[in-house]
């Protein structure tokens, strides 16, 4: 195998990305540590994957998180410091929102900059995550007593780029509701022809056919966030016409005695403090002391500690809620997310949104900060600046549920799909031709003659 895989954090959007490298990129090998005790994971994976890792003369890249602190690993692992080292950033620890900052938090941003430092190659899942970990470098070592290093940001930069986080979208029609499937009819004969377009800007209006339904919002919901561009589609075909053409029906959006379906909302995130749910469920009680009519599904995965929120949310809100709790199955978790109307992000933390962007492939309208990463993917028709927004956006969407129902939805899906970055991906994964040549000098030996000794953690020569 010539590809190394390490992922000391194997949950979520990391171990989506290291799975779907394994099923995609030929010639890889993973090692990994279950997602569990993420500050552990930090301090200690480079001395798990030092006696985990087996020496081997084939291994061509090294393709890491940055939860593996990289330097800890190559200077225990000699070995592997002479292949290429690829660094990728789901996130940083130098803007990440800690409730109570106390000393030990630094090593974890501490690490990351070292890892960047020995890393041959940085990729970051956004703009958002490079330029904010780059700008924070200088800030962050002033935290340091005296003897500062200086101008470090200037030694990671040349290395630095962004390769957005690639999602393979399943096909998810037969898990559609009426209404969602009408507009999914559309999106069969483009999607492809979409998806080999040079990328879009994502920062504005787009006409992703996946996302096509029958009219758009009325303007008066539209300017809720502020003037926008027109979110009429720029071409449609004659079927999309069809359907732009036909009144609302029972179908869409009425239940068994014809009564109008209340909103469902879905929160797909992490149950921990950086997603915000305390804001989420404040949110969700006051459109219920409004007595405003909605359902909810609170997904996502849970850890060891999850917020007090929860429990007392569920309590609160046990009439009004669909599904609560981690879905194991990825076939039930996009039913959930194909029942659901509307998707919310009240992430304090957040450097891509897998979640979200899976939840718009699933026909969801999105509502996000008009921060962190969100603006670098949805336009600003989805976006809110307070939390009275939010709440004002969700209460109109309470009482006229039909208005997300029909809405065309202007986000690019195809620029964040394995079909446009795969190759990205690929070239990031191959040997760079100066390496190949080094390691090729070095195997003129015969590999039986190098083992890798742990007791004395260096590399033995054996005479023949």
């Amino acid at each position: 195998m010539s590809v190394l895989l390490l992922e000391a954090f194997y949950g979520g959007s990391h171990k989506q990305l290291v799975d779907l490298l394994k099923q995609s990129v030929e010639d890889c090998v993973s090692f990994t540590l279950p997602a569990k005790k993420w500050h552990w994971r930090a301090r200690t994976s480079a001395l798990y994957f030092m006696q985990a890792v087996p020496a081997s003369f084939t291994y061509r890249v090294l393709f890491t998180s940055s939860v593996l602190n990289l330097a800890e690993l190559v200077a225990l692992r000699p070995d592997l410091a002479r292949l290429k080292k690829v660094l990728y950033f789901h996130e940083n620890q130098l803007v990440y929102p800690v409730r109570k900052r106390q000393e030990r938090d630094f090593q974890y941003g501490y690490n990351q900059i070292l890892s960047c430092l020995v890393a041959d190659v940085i990729a970051f899942n956004s703009s958002f995550n490079m330029e904010s970990f780059l700008a924070s470098i200088s800030t962050f070592m002033k935290t340091m007593p005296d003897h500062r290093p200086k101008d470090l940001h200037r030694l990671i930069r040349p290395k630095c780029r962004v390769l957005h986080f690639p999602i393979r979208f399943p096909d998810v029609t037969r898990f559609l509701p009426a209404h969602k499937r009408l507009r999914h009819s559309v999106r069969c004969d483009d999607i492809h022809a979409q998806a080999a377009q040079s990328h879009v800007q994502t920062s504005g209006p787009s006409s992703y056919p996946d996302l096509m339904i029958d009219s758009e919002l009325p303007e008066k919901i539209l300017n809720v966030a502020g003037p926008q561009q027109s979110l009429k589609p720029t071409s449609v075909t004659p079927h999309q016409e069809t359907l732009e053409n036909q009144p609302l029906s029972r179908t869409y959006d009425d239940d068994e005695r014809g009564k109008l379906r209340p909103l469902h909302i879905v929160w797909p995130h992490r149950w921990e403090h950086d997603k915000d749910p305390q804001l989420f469920f404040q949110t969700l009680l006051k459109l219920k002391e409004r007595q405003l009519r909605f359902e909810v599904s609170v997904l996502g995965e849970t850890f060891t500690d999850v917020p007090d929120i929860f429990s007392e949310a569920k309590e609160q809100l046990v009439d009004h809620i669909q599904h609560w709790g981690f879905m194991p199955s990825k076939e039930d978790y996009l039913k959930a997310m194909c029942q659901a109307d509307v998707v919310v992000s009240t992430a304090k933390h957040e450097f891509f949104g897998v979640a979200m962007l899976e939840a718009v492939h699933c026909g969801c309208y999105p509502l996000c900060p008009k921060a962190l990463v969100y603006p670098e993917i949805f336009p600003a028709t989805y976006l809110y600046s307070t939390p009275e927004q939010l709440c004002k956006r969700l209460q109109d969407f309470c009482k006229r549920p039909q208005l997300v129902r029909q809405h065309v939805i202007q986000v690019n899906l195809s620029s964040f799909s394995w079909d446009t970055l795969g190759d990205g991906f690929r070239s990031l994964l191959r040997a760079d031709s100066d390496m190949m040549s080094t390691e090729e000098h070095v195997m003129t030996r015969d590999p039986q003659e190098i083992h890798y000794d742990l007791k004395s953690s260096s590399i033995v020569k054996e005479s023949l």
